[in-house]
């Protein structure tokens, strides 16, 4: 063979190479519940047992005092849960070995909030009747989640996603020596008003005025109520140039969105989503931010339309952060809006990076 084939042959052979097969992290999870008795919430209201569901990935290590010294937890945002890890975008770019998360080396922890997943919530039977819960006592359900559940008293990692990154910031204020580096993604540390608590809440009154809706006592789901509701969720989490991308005409731009609106109503429960957009209605830890000590890379994207770049919210608020870090991921027809947040690849090296500026600390 002559030697100018060589590389016409090795390319070939790469491109002929099969893809990594995918892992079934779902199958690896380990499912349980924290039952947290005498929980009293903020409004006053108590529950005698607040149940705090978790999955987790890979095994704890101990240090001589038995300590756990590698514990990652990642925070969903609303109306999510702890599941949502294990989408391809996310799971394979991080768990597998080698990676910035393998799971071989770290104890992944991915709970279900207060009002979320397998969490206690409206749906359970109180319906409005439940705790008016907020992000103050979904972060107190955490820690008692961690400490009392898992046996845990310090995270390496703290990571969150939306309403996850904001309970990043408050930890960051309420717990500073609990985490030993955190990433928050997809959020501004400042109170939640202006568009983004305007789409929160015309959603939450497009659901009250369905009158199926029955002051939370349906025999069966609002339905209309929830299209609305679901219908400013999706728009809030567009990404304007892949859609402009992918489906660049009419027809294509229709058959989505009524596709993804129908199919995202189903997976709602009206008084949860109610309970769930409002719990931010208290968010705001502007206020605070030189009291975070803990190391931090905090991300955004510039085509999110919940936190939009241009408001020069992030880069004064990073500028107060004692070891913090602020990156904005620039638009493009590959990132995806808000939810640029689940897909690693466009902020993985961020994650390499803080996790080997904190190693020891």
């Amino acid at each position: 063979m002559s030697l100018s084939l060589k590389p016409l042959l090795a390319f070939a052979l790469l491109w002929a190479a099969p893809a990594a097969a995918e892992v079934d992290y779902a199958a690896q999870l380990k499912e349980g519940d924290a039952v947290l008795s005498d929980f009293k919430f903020g409004s006053g209201e108590t529950m005698e047992e607040l149940r705090i569901h978790y999955q987790t990935l890979g095994t704890p290590t101990r240090d001589a005092e038995g300590r756990v010294t590698n514990a990652v937890m990642v925070l969903h945002g609303t109306g999510g849960s702890g599941r949502q890890f294990l989408s391809p975008q996310f799971s394979q770019e991080l768990y597998g070995p080698g990676q910035p998360l393998d799971i071989s080396r770290y104890f992944i922890i991915l709970p279900d909030n207060i009002g979320h997943g397998k969490s206690s919530k409206p749906s359970d039977g109180l319906r409005m009747e439940f705790p008016e819960y907020d992000y103050d006592d979904m972060i107190e359900a955490q820690r008692r989640m961690l400490v009392e559940g898992l046996k845990v008293d310090r995270l390496r990692l703290m990571m969150g996603t939306s309403m996850g990154c904001m309970h990043g910031f408050m930890w960051g204020e309420k717990h500073p020596d609990f985490v030993q580096a955190m990433m928050p993604m997809a959020c501004l540390p400042v109170e939640i008003a202006g568009h983004n608590r305007m789409w929160r809440k015309a959603a939450i009154e497009g659901i009250k005025a369905d009158p199926a809706w029955a002051g939370g006592n349906y025999a069966s789901q609002p339905v209309q109520g929830l299209r609305t509701a679901v219908s400013l969720l999706q728009v809030a989490g567009f990404a304007p140039l892949y859609l402009q991308r992918e489906y660049g005409t009419r027809d294509k731009a229709d058959a989505y969105i009524v596709e993804r609106i129908a199919r995202d109503i189903p997976t709602r429960e009206a008084n949860d989503l109610i309970y769930q957009l409002a719990s931010s209605r208290n968010y705001d830890p502007s206020k605070g931010l030189e009291t975070i000590t803990t190391p931090m890379t905090w991300i955004n994207s510039s085509d999110d339309f919940i936190n939009p770049w241009d408001y020069g919210i992030a880069e004064k608020a990073a500028a107060r952060l004692p070891d913090g870090k602020y990156v904005l991921i620039k638009a493009t027809d590959e990132t995806r809006g808000h939810g640029t947040h689940t897909w690693a690849r466009f902020w993985k090296q961020e994650l390499i990076d803080l996790l080997a500026r904190t190693e020891g600390k």
